[in-house]
């Protein structure tokens, strides 16, 4: 029961996070006002931002499986390929969604897609840093003790 409360708390933590950071890209951007008119359905722009945010999304699971298990046989999604791939495309979301947001002349609700452009933008950049996490961790483990190089 213990757990299963801290894994909740921890969810719902990382969630109030992550909206946070999406805020604060928002704000930073000057895109934070909603819009006076609505937009509904797809958008080419609510298209490109959510395929950032696939993109991002996959970044993410493969850098965390780098990481998670940085020698395995059976996946190519482990080691320094897995986390090369996590480090390219998340730069290629984080990319997109500034992009996204570097274009747009309103906020959310305008059809723009700022709200996938900011979170293909905050994902992109974990998945980076995740990525890169797990290319530092292997070469670490590839140096003998005392070399530099």
């Amino acid at each position: 029961m213990k757990r299963t409360l801290a894994i909740g708390l921890a969810v719902v933590a990382a969630a109030a996070c992550f909206a946070g950071l999406v805020h604060a890209v928002l704000v930073a951007a000057h895109l934070s006002d909603p819009a006076a008119s609505t937009v509904y359905g797809l958008t080419l722009r609510r298209v490109w931002a959510s395929a950032a945010v696939l993109l991002a999304l996959v970044a993410m699971i493969v850098g965390g499986i780098a990481v998670a298990r940085p020698r395995s046989r059976f996946t190519s999604a482990s080691g320094p390929v897995g986390a090369t791939v996590a480090v390219v495309v998340g730069l290629i979301a984080a990319v997109n969604g500034g992009l996204n947001l570097a274009v747009a002349n309103g906020g959310p609700g305008t059809g723009n897609g700022v709200v996938g452009g900011a979170a293909a933008f905050v994902l992109g950049l974990i998945a980076v840093a995740t990525g890169g996490l797990a290319l530092a961790r292997n070469r670490s483990k590839t140096l003998a003790p005392g070399q530099m190089t």
